[in-house]
């Protein structure tokens, strides 16, 4: 078989796997090794399991919710290459807006599909989404939907894209164009997406605010606290230096009280003494 039909063949089967969700993945992946023949079996049966992030990204890629995002990392490559730093300021800000609603859209359709994500995994969507908004490699490699590993950007080598691709290798590829129907949808899409990012955005510093103001406050009440304990313990202090010497004072009264009752006893027997002298006169 030509190396481009044997190309293009794995490519079908692993389109297929990579929208499996991950726990169906090894014995699907097996069974059509089984059926296919030679050098493509071989490589069928070494496709890699995706994780739970990567699987997610491909659905997003499948349902195809990421035109968007590469129209608009073109148009962030051309804003840097011109240094044209407004249009980077505003294009910068709406690739955030996307890419976290993107993230949002593609948790969605796993969890919809029956998947669960944790924190860390729905932070490696969103990664990789990033990176192929910033870098036309990662795009092609997302676009594809094949991707066994998540992406980040910054870290966009041939290797790490062979790596995070199950299949071939995908080349940069432009989006294919839309007619102005899917133009003016897409667009409003991608509006109503930025609005809610915003309003989010606008929402979690509104609760920040509120967490600081009762963060300021519950700080103000322990420091007035540990200065109302400081007092109490310098009071204390004192107290327990004044009862020092009150119980010194006590011990010198206690000795002078032994002293004058012993005075006392022995002028009481010299004045019964005195008495009974008398008393024989």
């Amino acid at each position: 078989m030509p190396e481009a039909d044997a190309d293009a063949e794995l490519d079908a089967v692993a389109a297929e796997l990579y929208a499996l969700p991950p726990s169906e993945f090894t014995a699907r992946r097996n069974a059509r090794a089984g059926m296919a023949a030679g050098a493509v079996a071989k490589r069928i049966k070494a496709l890699r399991k995706p994780t739970i992030s990567a699987w997610t990204v491909n659905l997003l890629a499948r349902d195809g919710q990421l035109a968007d995002a590469i129209e608009l990392s073109a148009a962030l490559r051309e804003a840097q290459d011109d240094l044209d730093g407004a249009e980077l300021a505003r294009l910068g800000k709406q690739r955030r807006q996307l890419v976290a609603a993107l993230a949002k859209q593609a948790v969605g359709l796993a969890e919809d599909a029956g998947g669960t994500l944790s924190a860390a995994a729905r932070e490696d969507v969103e990664k990789t989404i990033n990176a192929a908004v910033m870098d036309a490699a990662a795009a092609a490699a997302v676009l594809t939907g094949r991707l066994v590993t998540p992406l980040e950007a910054g870290d966009i080598e041939p290797d790490t894209i062979a790596d995070a691709v199950g299949g071939s290798v995908p080349g940069v590829v432009t989006p294919p164009p839309r007619d102005d129907l899917a133009e003016r949808r897409a667009r409003k899409a991608a509006e109503k997406a930025a609005r809610e990012a915003e309003r989010l955005a606008n929402e979690a510093e509104r609760e920040l605010a509120r967490v600081d103001a009762r963060r300021a406050k519950a700080q103000e009440r322990i420091d007035h606290v540990r200065e109302r304990i400081d007092d109490l313990r310098r009071d204390l202090a004192a107290l327990e230096k004044d009862e020092q010497a009150a119980a010194e004072k006590l011990d010198a009264v206690e000795r002078e009280h032994s002293d004058a009752a012993a005075k006392a006893r022995d002028a009481a027997k010299e004045s019964e003494r005195a008495r009974r002298a008398l008393d024989d006169e």
